[in-house]
């Protein structure tokens, strides 16, 4: 686990440690449901931990949303398909010393992002991170010309929810008695009534609460842009200016798990799930704006200017991205019913393709169109064009999401795959020729399984493994609303327990 470069960062960072004062390293890493999980060293213990890693026990990677394991690692082939996590045998986390920071809320606290390893120092190929790591190298290896490998540049827009936690009420999250698996959620309240889109009036209301999301993403070194107030009752949005697709993935990781700590020391529950379990509400999106470069930085997916602009709106893809681009929306249109499970990884977010509800229900694109699943951004001529993709909610997995995008260019690219007219009514009741987007998890987890494509490049051990921990969520829903009448009163406690609360 040693090389030159690496001990010198290590090295660095002791001596950064040392000078700093600092009297705690949390260690870091990313599961499969975005949340992060790991240990806290002091620093006499980080030098160890940093050449050597740190035990933590295997059972972590095959939790489904509420912990609960989802193979039985004590019984004889019991993981017989996932050698090396037969009876909750350990793993290893890595740090790695160069994602060293200060956490902006926690006095005293570092944060290191770690690498999730096989006591024998090989990757776990389970580990989402790496997965993603995999995809952009497969990028890098696609033909570019002279520029090098090809590279993927990510800006997000996160959609989310931060509610104020009620003071006068006793707290049932704090109530042995109400203690379950998973917990029950917080009381809150609303931080604005909603229903007024950027509204500067009901942003003032949500100043403060904004201004912990705001130093506390640039305390960690983010290029957030701009904080806005949504359109739904306590709904905000986030909006972070371009950057490495590693990077991209990394921000949204540690932006969630940040935000939520920080703005609960202040009183404040902030909940990434898609639609909390309230009668009003709008839906939260993660919209993935994406471009890909060569290695000077030239954005591939950009053309030149017409001759003769078209008149109106072209419907014509060619018109707008060049041909790289053209064959990109078309690879990521053709893989979207299998992306679904891996953009849209929750039962509840779902429920969020509604028409009219500026999320998609079809399976197109459209040029600066918010009703499509895909939305050109810019035209012939401008170097900045590019697709956004508003297909995500904002409990995926960072590193799956980007992946999934990854592996549907390439094969884009590599069948030089033609793309359909843009649509003009992206909620029509029907369109020539259109598919719909899965209506349930355990559908579009059926395409996930059938996508020839998906399978070989995140590997077919991943989407079964991918597959059960999902499976078992949707049969744990299902049990809790066994019963007639309540079904609809049970699943909504299910999704409070399950996501609210939690993520």
């Amino acid at each position: 686990m040693s090389n030159a470069k690496r001990d010198a960062a290590v090295q660095r960072l002791l001596t950064l440690v040392t000078q700093s004062g600092v009297r705690q390293v949390r260690l870091a890493w990313c599961d499969l449901h975005g949340l992060m999980r790991g240990k806290t060293v002091l620093p006499a213990a980080l030098p160890a931990a940093l050449r050597q890693g740190v035990g933590m026990v295997g059972t972590i990677v095959l939790k489904d949303t509420s912990d609960r394991t989802a193979w039985k690692v004590f019984d004889e082939g019991g993981v017989a398909d996932l050698p090396g996590f037969e009876a909750a045998a350990n793993l290893l986390l890595l740090p790695d010393p160069d994602s060293f920071r200060m956490l902006p809320w926690a006095e005293g606290t570092g944060w290191l992002r770690c690498d999730l390893l096989y006591p024998d120092g090989r990757p776990v190929p389970l580990d989402p991170r790496h997965q993603l790591q995999r995809a952009l190298q497969s990028l890098a290896q696609h033909p570019s010309g002279p520029g090098g490998g090809l590279k993927l540049v990510c800006g997000l827009e996160v959609e989310f929810h931060i509610y104020r936690i009620r003071g006068d009420v006793k707290q049932p999250d704090a109530d042995p008695v109400q203690a379950a698996w998973p917990g029950p959620a917080p009381m809150v309240e609303l931080l604005h009534p909603g229903y007024q889109l950027l509204g500067e009036a009901a942003t003032d209301r949500c100043d403060e609460a904004l201004s912990i999301v705001r130093d506390t993403a640039l305390g960690l070194g983010m290029p957030l842009t701009s904080l806005e107030v949504e359109l739904g009752p306590s709904q905000v949005e986030a909006v972070f200016g371009p950057t490495d697709a590693l990077v991209a993935a990394d921000h949204m990781a540690l932006f969630r798990s940040g935000v939520k700590q920080a703005l609960a020391r202040a009183g404040y529950h902030a909940t990434f799930m898609c639609r909390p379990p309230f009668a009003q509400i709008m839906s939260s999106g993660w919209h993935l704006h994406q471009s890909v470069t060569d290695g000077t930085g030239r954005n591939l997916m950009a053309r030149d200017a017409l001759p003769v602009p078209p008149p109106g709106r072209s419907s014509a893809a060619t018109d707008h991205l060049s041909a790289l681009g053209v064959h990109w929306l078309a690879g990521l249109l053709t893989h979207a019913p299998a992306m679904a499970a891996l953009a849209v990884p929750t039962l509840n977010g779902f429920e969020r393709f509604r028409p009219n509800a500026l999320a998609p229900q079809s399976i197109v694109w459209g040029q600066d169109n918010r009703g499509a699943m895909l939305r050109v951004v810019g035209t012939a001529g401008d170097a900045t064009a590019h697709i956004e993709n508003r297909l995500g909610e904002p409990l995926a997995n960072p590193y799956l999401y980007l992946a999934a995008q990854v592996h549907a260019g390439l094969d884009g690219l590599r069948r030089a795959l033609p793309a359909p007219a843009a649509t003009r009514s992206p909620y029509a009741a029907t369109h020539d020729g259109t598919q719909s987007l899965p209506t349930s998890l355990a559908a579009a987890l059926e395409h996930l399984q059938a996508d020839a494509s998906y399978g070989l490049g995140f590997g077919d051990d991943f989407i079964r493994y991918y597959g059960q921990i999902k499976r078992q969520e949707i049969q744990r829903h299902s049990a809790a609303c066994a019963g007639g009448a309540g079904d609809e009163e049970a699943s909504q406690e299910w999704q409070r327990r399950e996501y609210f609360g939690r993520y």
